[in-house]
């Protein structure tokens, strides 16, 4: 038994010190575009002199099929003092095939994991799970489709059928419009940003997911997502918010709600447009156009569109915690009224896009950062930030006047530019996009969002926000430059775009893989109730700024934090919804 042990021990100091060992290889842990900019990060304690060379090996036959340099060396102090970052660049190598990367140092060897190339690889390695992921995140047990068929509504004996819709995370059951209206500045974009997205990904690339065998399942996921919302919608014309469970087994308990903090719940349960409003209006306007039906009709999906636009003109403000629209009303009813623009061709809805698209850009700051209340706060999202430029190029696609297409295109290069600009301002070898807030009184730049802000409690890791700027890169990359003299313009915003992906794929300080079942490294499984939790094609919320530090500096990845690990390990359906929609973007549709 001692002598078990004792191996046992050996071999468990082994895999310490491997586990530990320098140099690190950090990459992309699942796939890399054949088009697309390629590269991988060598991490290590020490600095290197002289020029020190990297291979790429065929895994098959363990050939050598690219030899490269590594770039001179970077640091981030504020993750990793001490420690020295090069980029292997691999870009030209285009071939498909399943690779390695070897770099020997001292003397020593090391290889990564092995990663794939090809032609729409991260699409086609991808796209079905996150399909299959919202399929099994529907709440549609029979104890969930029995309870909301008729759930009360919060402080009423009154019922209102409330069946369908996605369940929010891996460990929370209930469903959400928007779960921060409280907070004004941080709402986000949940079931009806989930739905927009499966119905823009059907129109982006339906090439590709037919041959892929998913788009049927794709369809019919986006028309559950519909149904939910038609059902949502009150016979007064506003949307329901919220179905919480109160984090409680019984399914009894759960109710139709508005959410303050720490699980407060009101009948404050009217949407905004900024409370998830506006973009169920712009998705139910969008699917209507598809003819298809679902448990309501196309015609209906349109009709309840408009109504529900048509009472928020009236009452948008009376729903807003504050009373007050903000930044992002105006990209939520962008959206809406684009789609509805699109839809009917109404002089009405032309003209409120008009009016949101120009509020926008009037938001935008001299140095280059949106301001979202009416005064200095700088617009910063943890999982939205990309929405207000996708928001202005959705409505470019039917925008024809050149006065007005002008404004939007100035707008979106200004934030772009700022972007790529706060992102590059400090040393940053893994390209992780950074942004401007406000913290206490002043204006500061960083990677992670404060976790001192107006909701009181909550930040979490930020995979959705990345996805939604490398969404935003990709789309207006294409908008904005045409023109082979604006090749490098448009290589910075898509090198920025797969920065983020391959974070969130593994290229990141902790070597984890967040999308579910995929890569080397995942999170740990999360239960929750009636059956649900962690499933494969999910993505986890991340990595934040270090805890106990209220400006997020810092970094931060935790497993376990006696209750608290879900700001780091939890799926919630805005990540893999915003996922979605830039891999879907950088697919090659041909």
């Amino acid at each position: 038994m001692k002598k078990l042990v004792f191996i046992y021990l050996i071999l468990l100091a082994a895999f310490y010190n491997s586990a530990n060992a320098t140099p690190l290889i950090y990459i992309n842990e699942v796939a890399f575009d054949s088009n697309a900019p390629k590269s991988a990060l060598i991490g290590d304690d020490q600095q290197y002199i002289g020029k020190i060379g990297f291979n790429i090996i065929d895994a098959s036959t363990a050939k050598i099929v690219y030899t490269g340099t590594l770039e001179s060396k970077q640091q981030v102090q504020d993750w990793a003092p001490g420690k020295y970052f090069y980029k292997a660049d691999f870009s030209s190598l285009v071939k498909s095939g399943k690779y390695k990367l070897s770099i020997t140092i001292s003397g020593k060897n090391y290889t990564s994991d092995a990663f794939k190339i090809g032609y729409n690889a991260l699409a086609e390695l991808t796209i079905p799970s996150v399909i299959h992921y919202y399929h099994k995140q529907r709440a549609n047990t029979p104890t969930e489709l029995s309870v909301d068929s008729h759930l009360k509504l919060f402080g009423s004996d009154n019922t209102v059928d409330m069946r369908g819709g996605w369940c929010d995370a891996s460990g929370d059951v209930s469903k959400y419009f928007s779960h921060l209206a409280y907070a004004n500045f941080m709402s986000p974009q949940q079931t009806p940003l989930v739905t927009w997205s499966l119905i823009n990904t059907d129109e982006a690339i339906p090439v590709l997911l037919n041959k892929l065998g998913v788009k049927d399942s794709l369809d019919n996921e986006a028309l559950w997502g519909a149904d939910y919302m038609m059902r949502a919608l009150s016979k007064d014309d506003y949307f329901y918010m919220i179905v919480f469970s109160y984090f409680n087994k019984d399914p009894n308990a759960r109710r139709v709600v508005g959410l303050l903090a720490n699980s407060v719940t009101t009948n404050d349960y009217q949407c905004a447009f900024r409370e998830g409003g506006g973009m169920a209006i712009a998705a139910l306007a969008r699917i209507s156009r598809w003819k298809k039906h679902g448990d309501f009709k196309s015609t209906e999906y349109l009709d309840g569109a408009k109504r529900a636009f048509a009472h928020l003109l009236v009452n948008n403000i009376k729903y807003d915690d504050d009373h007050k629209e903000n930044i992002i009303d105006d990209y939520c009813a962008l959206m809406a009224a684009t789609e509805l623009w699109i839809s009917t061709n109404d002089d009405l809805y032309k003209n409120e896009a008009r009016k949101r698209a120009h509020n926008l850009s009037a938001r935008l700051s001299k140095d280059g950062y949106f301001i979202a209340d009416d005064g200095t706060r700088p617009y910063w999202h943890a999982s939205d930030a990309g929405l207000p430029i996708i928001a202005l190029a959705r409505y470019l696609k039917k925008e024809n006047d050149p006065a007005y297409r002008s404004q939007a295109l100035q707008t979106i290069k200004g934030a772009l530019d700022y972007e790529l600009k706060v992102t590059s301002d400090v040393s940053n070898p893994f390209g992780y996009a950074r942004q401007t807030f406000r913290y206490r009184d002043s204006i500061k730049n960083g990677f992670f969002i404060p976790h001192e802000n107006e909701t009181g409690w909550w930040w979490q890791g930020e995979n959705a926000r990345l996805s939604s700027l490398a969404t935003a890169a990709i789309i207006s990359s294409r908008l904005l430059y045409k023109s082979p003299k604006d090749i490098k313009k448009k290589q910075a915003l898509t090198a920025f775009a797969y920065n983020q992906v391959n974070w969130i794929l593994g290229c990141n300080p902790y070597q984890v893989c967040f999308m579910y079942n995929f890569g080397r490294n995942n999170v740990p499984y999360m239960h929750s109730n009636f059956g649900h939790g962690s499933e494969r094609g999910g993505v986890s919320n991340g990595i934040t700024g270090k805890e106990g530090n209220p400006d997020g500096s810092g970094i931060d990845y935790k497993t376990e934090d006696n209750g608290n690990e879900w700001r780091w390990t939890e799926q919630w359906i805005p990540h893999a919804a915003w996922y979605l929609q830039a891999v879907a973007a950088m697919a090659d549709e041909k």
